[in-house]
C-alpha cells in the first residue's frame, strides 16, 4: 500500500529566548515520499530459519540416539557376561557335586572349522518337572552343535535311561578305547550331527535346553590323575579325571576364555557296598565295616596321632 505525503520545506529560525520557530518556504516545490508497510518474512528468511531448525533437530536426535545406543550396548554386554558367568557357575557346581560312581565319556570330533564335543555324565540322577510331569534324568549330555552361521550352540540334553554302556565301565579294564574304536565313534557322532544314524543306545533325550548361542569355539581337555597328561577324549572305565579344562570364546570379537574345573575325589559307593557284602559273607571281618581301597577319585585316610604318642 502506497500513500503520498506532501510537505513543504521548513525554515528554522532562531528567536529571542533561545526558541526556534518553523516557517514554510514558499519557493520550495512539493516532495512525494513513498512508504511500504511490512506484512511478513521474505522467502530467504524462511529458508534460513528452516535450515537452522533442521540442523538443531539433527544434532539433538544424533546425541539422543548415541546415548540410547550406548546404554543398550552396556545393558546387553552386562546381560551376556552374567549369562556366561552363570554357565561357568553351573559347570563348576555340577563337577564339584559328582558322586563317586559317575561314569564320564568325552568325545571330540574335527568338523573342519571347529572341534565338536560330547560330554556325557551318567549316574547323576536329577529330578525336575518338564512339561507338567515329574521326570528323572539318569544321564545328561553337553553337546556342541554347529550352525550355518559358523558359530556353535551349547545344548544340554537329559536322558531318562542310561546311555553309556555299563559293561565296559564295570569290566575292570585299565585301558581306554583303541585308536580304531575312537575313530569309529567319531564317525558315528559326526553322522548323528548331520542327520544320519541315531546314538549308540538309540536313546532319545526327553528334554533339550540351549544354554549358549553364537559361541566361536568350545573345546575340552581332561587331566588324567595317573599320567598327569591332558587328553581330548575320555572313556576310562570307573575313573574320573582330576580336572576339566575348558577353552572357549563368545561372539565374533570375543577373546579366549580359559576355565579349569576341579573334580574332587570321592569314594565309589557301589564298590564300598560290594566289598562290605563280600566281607560280611566271608565272616572274617567280625561285622566290622571294611576299609575300601583308595582309588584315584577317593580321599585317602589321614592318620592323626594324639599328643604324646608316637
Amino acid at each position: 500500500m502506497k500513500g503520498t505525503l506532501d510537505i513543504r520545506k521548513l525554515d528554522i529560525r532562531e528567536r529571542n529566548g533561545g526558541r526556534f520557530a518553523l516557517s514554510p518556504i514558499s519557493q520550495s516545490p512539493n516532495i512525494s515520499i513513498s512508504i511500504r508497510q511490512r506484512q511478513g518474512f521474505t522467502l530467504l528468511e524462511l529458508v534460513v530459519a528452516l535450515l537452522l531448525v533442521a540442523l538443531l533437530a539433527g544434532m539433538i536426535f544424533t546425541t539422543s540416539y548415541s546415548t540410547l545406543a550406548l546404554g543398550n550396548n552396556v545393558v546387553k554386554t552386562q546381560s551376556e557376561e552374567m549369562l556366561h558367568q552363570a554357565f561357568f557357575d553351573f559347570l563348576e557346581n555340577s563337577f564339584s557335586a559328582l558322586p563317586g560312581n559317575t561314569l564320564m565319556e568325552l568325545t571330540s570330533t574335527d568338523s573342519g572349522s571347529h572341534y565338536l564335543s560330547d560330554l556325557t555324565l551318567q549316574n547323576v540322577p536329577l529330578s525336575f518337572t518338564w512339561g507338567g510331569e515329574e521326570r528323572t534324568a539318569k544321564a545328561i549330555r553337553l553337546s556342541t552343535v554347529k550352525k550355518r552361521s559358523g558359530f556353535i550352540d551349547i545344548v544340554l540334553s537329559y536322558y531318562e535311561n542310561e546311555i553309556i554302556e555299563e559293561d565296559s565301565s564295570r569290566s575292570g579294564g585299565t585301558a581306554s578305547r583303541s585308536d580304531e574304536e575312537h575313530h569309529i565313534r567319531a564317525l558315528q557322532l559326526l553322522a548323528e550331527r548331520s542327520g544320519g544314524t541315531a546314538s549308540r543306545s538309540d536313546e532319545e533325550p526327553f528334554a533339550e535346553i540351549v544354554l549358549l548361542s553364537d559361541v566361536a569355539f568350545f573345546e575340552w581337555r581332561v587331566l588324567d590323575g595317573r599320567t598327569m597328561e591332558y587328553q581330548y577324549d575320555w572313556d576310562l572305565p570307573g575313573r574320573l579325571p582330576l580336572q576339566m579344562e575348558l577353552i572357549c570364546a563368545f561372539g565374533a570379537d570375543g577373546g579366549e576364555i580359559r576355565h579349569v574345573f576341579w573334580i574332587p575325589p570321592r569314594q565309589n559307593p557301589e564298590v564300598f557296598m560290594r566289598q562290605l557284602k563280600q566281607n560280611s559273607q566271608g565272616g572274617g571281618g567280625g561285622g566290622a565295616i571294611p576299609e575300601a581301597p583308595v582309588g584315584e577319585n577317593e580321599v585317602p585316610p589321614i592318620e592323626i596321632n594324639p599328643p604324646g604318642t608316637e
